[in-house]
């Protein structure tokens, strides 16, 4: 089944995943638009995704974690925040490494972490790590890729620094499809029309340009899929139809 977003009259789509052959998927970093986004980003997750509804379609990615044993193991992370899902862990790491572009969450990492820990700040459009190759067991990333573009040259960076038959774990939005497309049309875009003058258009495509579909396809190109869940879990694997994607991907064997 192809992606609503892919199918849908542009007069629709616009409104539900942004105005893409507008405004493309790269970030226009001088633009009005985009400068007051930088400024109320923080609220506007605090306000949406930390609590409600939207704080409980993000706790349903992290369950993908009930999965997973971390003892021992040295663990990375891509923009882990305030650790939101430290609650789902089994076991404890013998290394924690959080990456992030924002110093203040890596400062609420560090007092949240109780096994040793390494922050590393990076500049938002590095697409390297200073990590060794071969050098992480799991690599975590929940609610991520769909930022990260070109995505192919992030995943071949994780791909190096992973251990071989490592993990990757973490959860995507299943962006493109219709339920995730009509659920932020009625929160999300009613938040920002109400408390900003910002064009949402625009943002979406920013801020989100990998749709789920290109994601899942990438991340197959380059290691195994061990499981895939998605949420709500009734029945349905369709990404139109559902709003998290759930994952565990292997490492090849080098």
């Amino acid at each position: 089944m192809k992606l609503a977003a892919k199918i849908l009259p542009e007069i629709i789509t616009k409104k539900l995943y942004g105005d893409r052959k507008k405004y493309g998927l790269v970030p226009v970093k001088r633009d009005a638009d985009w400068l007051l986004w930088q400024k109320e980003c923080i609220n506007f997750y605090n306000s949406t995704q930390k609590k409600g509804l939207g704080n409980y379609v993000n706790n349903a990615g992290y369950k993908v974690l009930n999965e997973i044993n971390l003892d021992g193991l040295t663990i990375c992370e891509i923009g882990p925040g305030s650790l939101p899902h430290s609650k789902n862990w089994l076991g404890t790491p013998l290394k924690y490494i959080g990456i992030d572009i924002n110093q203040d969450f890596l400062d609420i990492l560090s007092k949240k972490i109780s096994c040793p820990f390494e922050a590393i700040k990076v500049e938002p459009d590095s697409k390297t790590l200073p990590l060794d190759d071969n050098s992480i067991d799991i690599l975590l990333s929940f609610y991520s890729f769909e930022h990260l573009y070109p995505l192919d040259s992030y995943l071949e960076e994780y791909k190096r620094i992973l251990k071989p038959n490592g993990l990757i774990v973490g959860a995507i939005p299943n962006e493109g499809g219709l339920a995730w497309g009509l659920g932020r049309f009625l929160t999300s875009r009613r938040w920002i029309h109400a408390n900003t003058q910002i064009d949402y258009d625009k943002i979406i495509c920013w801020e989100h340009p990998n749709f789920a579909d290109k994601i899942l396809d990438e991340m197959n190109k380059r290691f195994i899929q061990k499981d895939i869940s998605y949420f709500p879990s009734i029945g349905l694997s369709s990404i139109n139809l559902t709003l998290v994607t759930r994952f565990i991907y292997q490492n090849c064997d080098m």
